[in-house]
Order: C-alpha cells, then structure tokens, then sequence
C-alpha cells in the first residue's frame, strides 16, 4: 500500500527547487532588503485578512474597501513589491497544475 503522505512530502521538497519557487524567494529577499517596500507589503497582507475576515462577517464597509485600494496603489510605486506579485502569480499557475493533476482520479470519476 502507498503511503500518500510520502509522496506529498517529496513534492513539498521538489517544490523548492522549481525555478518559480527559487523566482519567489528571491523576490522575496530583494523586498525585506528594502524597509519602507517591506513594511507596505505588511500593511497589504494585514489589510487583507481583515477585509477578508470583514467580508466573511458581512461587516464590509466602504472605508474598509478605499483602503485597500489605497494600499494597492502604494504597492505599485515599489518595483521590489511589484515583482514579488509577479512572481506569486507564476507560483500560483504551478499549484494550479499541481491541483489540475491531483484532483484527476476524482474528476474521472464524475466524468460521464
């Protein structure tokens, strides 16, 4: 019998050397280099647990949404922050993959 959570811990491992995750690391360590783009990265991630939070609580106001996109907007003046995102988003794509090939076995039982 297969031992599934072995074969999830290699993948966590082979994960670390794809190009995307050596990419996101190292954008990363260019962001904590720079204080001021650092700490705006900080206040967005904050911004968005709470809006998040807000939003599952149907608590969501107007003030709470302007300050996001104030937010949003700062972090574009950042080339540091700009490239984190960047480099997110091809990450994502690869867990996407990741998820497309995991999900397989049950999306083929569904099939008619």
């Amino acid at each position: 019998m297969i031992n599934i959570y072995d074969s999830a811990n290699k993948l966590e491992q082979d994960l670390r050397q794809t190009q995307e995750y050596l990419d996101l690391s190292a954008a990363m360590a260019k962001l904590k280099a720079e204080p001021e783009a650092y700490d705006c990265f900080k206040r967005v991630q904050d911004a968005q647990k709470k809006l998040q939070t807000k939003q599952m609580q149907g608590d969501l106001s107007d003030d709470d949404v302007n300050e996001i996109k104030a937010l949003a907007e700062e972090a574009q003046g950042y080339d540091s922050l700009s490239s984190l995102m960047e480099k997110e988003q091809a990450m994502n794509g690869v867990f996407e993959e990741i998820n497309k090939i995991i999900f397989k076995p049950v999306s083929e039982l569904y099939t008619f």
